[in-house]
């Protein structure tokens, strides 16, 4: 019987051992160092701030493995002999397969800053990392202060597990506004608006210099580059993710930023695939990046590989752009492309506009020059995925995307819908260029 191994039992490690189990009866083994279970990682915050157990973020109950024939290892695995299909783990077991899916995920991105090794300094991608959140900050008594380093999604889900345990967070983000390197710089500034209508003091234009010590190798305060010096207890590092793959350094398998991979999710060795975080595509699917970070490609890409495993060999083709996500209260969603000013192309216009009272708001995207739409980023007013992935492929302009609006509401029936105001401001008013 043909065995399929898996390492790493996040979204698309698992989704692809559920396909592969529903198309066939291969022997599949799946191997993780992080938990006995998958997990949903994008609820790992509730955990923290008591709105869920752990239990509840285990989508499957425990006897859902063993009845679907998907066996666990609980291991870390150090190296991979690609010449004899074997891996060897850290305890010098080894395991062999015919076909290996490495779907090992990301892990924190630092930059080498001094104090990096202190107690109280972590990221928050992993179980063991919210472990050690509720060990370093349980309440303001024992962390009465916590600096983050960086912003983006991860920085502003710690800094609101924070405040709910009423400690005192600075941000530290290195641009004007909040995310400008991904959003434009109207969407960003208010973003920086609410996040510190929460009590939290965002830094703009600052950046960490080192992580500062005392005599018990605990986290005292950190230094920025402006010279100032923050007094704190804990230090998140959210700067980003990188691909979960050092454990390859000796291996055959070619690796860059991560795991090379053709649109067939297959790695320079025959029998060797790479999904999800840490997977690089050698050629970039139209504007997308080659390592997709985000929760639902890893499922793509795990329905995919599968397909391909099993006999029907597809490409990975994940559509148009999109995402979600939650600032605090505010809820966050885009489809298509709407770039950041250092990302902007000539032909690109962007139409914002923002309720009087400073929420909700949106920017759209459209081709100045032909009026194509391009791509919307809505906050706090959501929209159907289906509606604008329509719009996208059938190529419509941005006066029909305003026009129909209402078509792509997402909201209850008693919501406040604000379709005539958005038609009203994008016929008066000036667009951003």
């Amino acid at each position: 019987m043909e065995h399929i191994v898996i390492i790493g039992n996040g979204i698309a490690g698992i989704t692809a051992a559920r396909h592969i189990r529903k198309l066939s009866n291969k022997k599949i083994t799946i191997i993780s160092a992080e938990t006995d279970y998958f997990f949903s990682r994008t609820a790992l915050m509730y955990v923290y701030m008591g709105h869920m157990r752990w239990r509840d973020i285990e989508p499957y109950e425990s006897w859902f493995w063993e009845k679907n024939r998907l066996n666990l290892i609980n291991a870390y695995v150090e190296t991979v002999d690609t010449d004899s299909k074997t891996l060897r783990f850290k305890n010098n077991e080894t395991l062999v397969y015919d076909k290996l899916i490495i779907a090992t995920g990301s892990v924190t991105n630092t930059f080498g800053w001094e104090g990096l090794e202190l107690n109280g300094v972590q990221g928050l991608i992993s179980k063991q990392d919210l472990e050690k959140l509720e060990k370093n900050a349980p309440n303001n008594k024992v962390c009465p202060r916590a600096v983050i380093v960086g912003g983006g999604l991860i920085g502003v889900e710690m800094a609101e597990m924070l405040r709910t345990r009423n400690i005192e967070v600075t941000m530290l983000i290195r641009e004007p506004a909040f995310w400008t390197n991904v959003l434009p710089i109207n969407d960003g500034k208010l973003l920086s608006q609410h996040i510190v209508s929460h009590g939290v003091n965002l830094q703009h234009n600052t950046q960490l210099d080192k992580i500062v010590g005392d005599n018990h190798g605990n986290v005292k305060s950190v230094i920025t580059n402006n010279g100032d010096e923050i007094p704190c207890n804990v230090v998140g590092i959210t700067t980003g993710v990188k691909p979960n793959i050092s454990f390859l350094k000796s291996s055959k398998i070619e690796t860059d930023r991560g795991i090379l991979v053709n649109r067939n999710l297959e790695t320079n060795i025959k029998d060797v695939y790479a999904i999800g975080d840490c997977a690089q595509q050698r050629e970039p699917i139209g504007l997308r990046p080659p390592v997709e970070a985000v929760w639902y490609t890893g499922r793509m890409m795990g329905e995919t590989v599968a397909q391909t495993i099993c006999g029907n060999t597809l490409e990975y083709k994940p559509g148009n752009w999109f995402n979600s996500a939650k600032f605090f209260d505010i809820e966050y969603q885009t489809y298509g492309w709407v770039f950041s000013a250092e990302r902007r192309e000539n032909f690109e216009a962007q139409f914002h506009w923002k309720c009087d009272s400073g929420l909700p708001f949106l920017t759209v995207s459209y081709n100045k020059n032909t009026n194509a739409f391009l791509g919307i980023n809505t906050f706090g007013i959501r929209m159907k995925h289906e509606v604008f992935d329509a719009w996208l492929n059938e190529k419509r302009n941005v006066d029909y995307v305003i026009k129909n609006l209402k078509q792509a509401n997402f909201d209850p029936e008693f919501f406040k819908n604000y379709e005539k105001e958005i038609q009203a401001a994008f016929a008066n008013q000036p667009v951003i260029v």
